[in-house]
């Protein structure tokens, strides 16, 4: 049984599993792990690397359904490194995996940790064919991810929900449901073409970018008034302005260089608030 389509053996089948690892895209997910266990404060190591594990295979899986889906299924793509087998044989391990990793938080934590777990793979597996086709899943399937990464990443720490790893994932599907909707813009016309529902389509490229930028600034609206009620650090103002300038920069650039910009920002901003959780070096400025 072939596994790839372009060479034989172990080595070929293993680079074509490999080529479906995409770091800008599976970073932030398992960032948002950790930021979720950071922000619970009490980590305990083995249950958080479980937890990032859990949403590695996930992605993964999203990325094979997508690859499988859009060249042998909708021969949208022109190339793809797998076989049909091959992308079954690799859901199949990916699915598996996350299974274990629930069965050990179902273990270790209880069954809540394993209820906030699995909708990450159900987001995953189904956002090809049946999610990407309407304009309001396509746009925050992945967003709603990292939000549930977030939520997950906190409660196998702290085995409970606050206030904060809430406001934080609301964040984070806004602010990312911004970007995901100027990166559909990238795919109008082929998009429009094959009659595929994305925001852009639907209300055309102009005011996609209108609603995009309306989601980011409603998300860094809501972190500057969480930091003034100190829901969140006063300092997660430092990650609106950062993310903020990134945004300016972005307005003015085409679709493919504004997505590019737009979710490097949102890693700075990611970065600025750990900082600002972790170490709040602005809290004795408000005592």
């Amino acid at each position: 049984m072939a596994l790839a389509r372009r060479g034989s053996g172990l080595g070929a089948g293993a680079r074509a599993y490999w080529s479906q690892v995409h770091p800008v895209f599976m970073l932030p997910p398992l960032a948002a792990s950790l930021f979720g266990a950071v922000l619970a404060r009490g980590i305990d190591p083995g249950v958080a690397g479980v937890h990032v594990l859990a949403m590695f295979a996930a992605v993964y899986t999203a990325h094979l359904k997508d690859g499988y889906v859009d060249f042998h299924v909708r021969g949208e793509d022109n190339d793809h490194p797998l076989t049909v087998a091959g992308c079954r044989v690799g859901l199949l391990a990916s699915s598996l995996l996350f299974a274990a990793c629930c069965l050990f938080l179902f273990v270790a934590v209880n069954w809540v940790a394993v209820a906030l777990t699995v909708p990450t793979w159900l987001v995953a597996y189904h956002h090809a064919p049946q999610l990407d086709t309407n304009p309001l899943t396509a746009t925050t399937g992945y967003p709603l991810g990292i939000a549930l990464s977030v939520l997950g990443g906190y409660y196998v720490q702290a085995t409970g929900i606050s206030l904060l790893a809430l406001g934080f994932a609301v964040v984070f599907l806004v602010l990312l449901s911004g970007i995901k909707v100027i990166d559909d813009t990238q795919d109008y016309d082929y998009d429009r073409s094959i009659r595929k529902r994305t925001v852009a389509v639907v209300v055309g490229p102009d005011r996609a970018y209108t609603v995009a930028y309306g989601l980011m600034v409603t998300g860094l609206l809501v972190v500057t008034s969480l930091a003034v009620t100190r829901v969140f650090p006063p300092s997660s103002v430092l990650a609106v302005l950062a993310f903020g300038a990134v945004a300016v920069v972005a307005r003015r650039a085409e679709p493919e260089l504004a997505t590019m910009l737009l979710i490097r920002g949102s890693y700075v901003f990611l970065a600025v608030l750990v900082a600002a959780v972790w170490f709040e070096p602005l809290e004795a400025l408000f005592r």
